[in-house]
């Protein structure tokens, strides 16, 4: 610590402790614990929660203990909420602002507790008139997306976006290929098609249910095909070739698995990637699904390459969005500057939304594992309010 920096302190009025939603051992049910409220440093701020976001990180916390150390632990990654309080050095955001964000390393900047004390880097403002239910929806898999683009599949995606960069890649001067999503009304699959578009990224072709067909299609994917659909690997072969134009290499140059699942994704996308084909996949790979009841413990791989069987010169990798502050772009304007600018600007909307109701947020938040663990969530993000009886 700066021997010069100022002593943080906690605003008049607010807790020394706040309630968290914490799981305390796997597949447990959930329980809510007392947990510090930690005063903001020089480059941090202090968020009153109002809104979190469940989704697929929580379940594979809390039912397969994915990257937890001991227990209980608090849940959540995406969170939007009010400025309490800001460290000395920070500029873009101020007491009463509406923010909203990623932040996942600490348990002190976890989305699913009264107050998060976060990284200002972190957060990003609320654009004007926007309701924070809806904002909440955007940050995860926003990210997400800039972090597959860029460091796994190794396009360009520039900030500021310049006009000429996108009209060279829609004119094919940036010998772009066709980009595949598999699972794309799911949330990262949507933010994936609307920013790849923003870009001039034009030859996508995507997977999904067929009642998703015509809002994906409006977000900017060529051609939509359904998953289930017996023949969709063939059909997404001849699909390449007709949306690049090319006979040579591969058919798909671009894959993007929003799932992670080997019988689900990895084994059809095996069928599809060839020779040249750079596979990026959502992690952890599930193995077997989560389920309720006795046995329905899940069971993941991090293993991309032994997952399946893939084509020599496969490029399969695994999606670590936890690491997307590597590249100083991101970590500094990424959420502070971008996904702010794109909301406001309407590149990206929110995803559609369910918010679960109950009487206390311990309920709200088991309502939304159950329903997680269920599978009864398609092409839309599971909102809650964090408790609001403080």
């Amino acid at each position: 610590m700066n021997p010069y920096e100022p002593v943080p302190t906690l605003p008049k009025g607010i807790p020394s402790a706040h309630t968290a939603i914490a799981t305390p051992a796997p597949r447990a049910p959930l329980t809510t614990i007392q947990t510090p409220t930690i005063p903001p440093h020089a480059d941090e701020v202090l968020v009153r929660v109002e809104y979190a976001c469940s989704g697929l990180p929580d379940l594979h916390q809390a039912d397969g203990g994915m990257l937890i150390s001991s227990y209980p632990e608090v849940l959540g990654d995406a969170l939007a909420g009010s400025v309490v309080s800001v460290g000395w050095a920070v500029t873009h955001v101020q007491p009463g602002d509406k923010v909203f964000g990623f932040a996942w390393r600490l348990r002190k900047e976890k989305a699913q507790q009264v107050y998060a004390t976060v990284p200002a880097w972190l957060m990003g403002k609320v654009p004007e008139g926007m309701d924070l239910a809806d904002a909440v929806t955007v940050p995860t898999n926003f990210v997400t997306v800039f972090n597959v683009g860029v460091r796994v599949l190794g396009l360009e995606m520039p900030w500021p976006i310049g006009e000429q960069f996108v009209k060279a890649n829609k004119a094919g001067e940036k010998g772009n290929g066709t980009i595949l999503v598999w699972g794309a009304s799911s949330s990262v699959g949507m933010y994936t098609v609307q920013v790849l578009k923003r870009y001039g990224y034009g030859r996508i072709i995507a997977t999904a249910s067929s009642k998703h067909n015509a809002a994906l299609r409006e977000m900017g994917a060529e051609q939509v095909f359904d998953y289930r659909d017996d023949e969709v690997t063939n059909k997404l072969l001849s699909a390449g070739r007709q949306v690049s134009g090319s006979k040579e290499g591969p058919a798909i140059e671009y894959i993007v698995d929003c799932i992670g699942s080997v019988e689900g994704t990895l084994k059809p996308l095996s069928k599809v990637a060839e020779k040249g084909t750079k596979v990026a996949v959502m992690m952890p790979i599930i193995v077997k699904d989560a389920a309720e009841g006795e046995g329905g413990e899940p069971v993941y791989t991090r293993d991309v390459g032994k997952a399946v069987d893939w084509k020599e010169g496969v490029a399969a990798t695994g999606v670590r969005t936890h690491f997307y502050w590597m590249n100083e772009l991101f970590k500094h304007k990424l959420q502070p500057e971008i996904m702010p600018t794109m909301l406001a600007e309407g590149t990206v909307k929110p995803n559609p939304k369910r918010v679960i109701e109950g009487k206390n947020m311990l309920e709200r938040a088991q309502k939304s594992l159950d329903i997680l663990r269920r599978k009864e969530v398609s092409g839309e993000r599971l909102v809650w309010r964090i408790e609001d009886d403080e």
